[in-house]
């Protein structure tokens, strides 16, 4: 009777800490083609010289193309643009936080890695707020800190 007391327990455990269905539904929706189309700095106006990811300028990213494979949560981006003297194609994983944001979306992260799926910053990843998700379209934002203030970097996708 113990052993199936603690059978149905450890069951129990492991259905429970399962994905829900929201984060179940945002992998499908990640999975594919995608372009990144605009960088934009909401209530910051001018113009910033912003690196990305710690990897380039933000106009390197303008229409990169982003391939996200929700199976094992791998991906590529490919920085392009005659301004970019590192273009080139970028690994990554990634994996969507189980802990809704109050607005009821998701916060992911982002590891850079090499193309044997190692990390390239030593395990560190980029944590960014899944702002809008649908079938044709995605916002990221990342707030980071600007002369000790908050400024926010909105990235707006097309699915492919």
């Amino acid at each position: 009777m113990k052993k199936l007391l603690f059978v149905i327990m450890a069951a129990f455990l492991v259905a429970s800490c399962g994905p829900t269905k929201q984060a179940i539904e945002a992998r499908k929706t990640f999975k594919g083609d995608w372009v990144l189309n605009s960088i934009t700095y909401p209530n910051n106006p001018g113009d910033f010289n912003v690196t990305l990811f710690n990897e380039a300028s933000a106009s390197c990213f303008q229409g990169s193309a982003w391939s996200f494979v929700s199976n094992n949560n791998t991906g590529t981006y490919t920085l392009q643009g005659p301004a970019c003297s590192n273009a080139g194609e970028r690994y990554f994983n990634w994996s969507i936080d189980e802990q809704n944001t109050p607005d009821g979306m998701f916060d992911f992260l982002l590891k850079p890695t090499d193309d044997r799926n190692r990390s390239t910053t030593g395990n560190q990843g980029f944590r960014i707020n899944l702002r809008q998700l649908s079938e044709t379209s995605m916002t990221w934002e990342q707030t980071v800190t600007l002369e000790g203030k908050p400024f926010m970097i909105r990235m707006n996708f097309t699915k492919l």
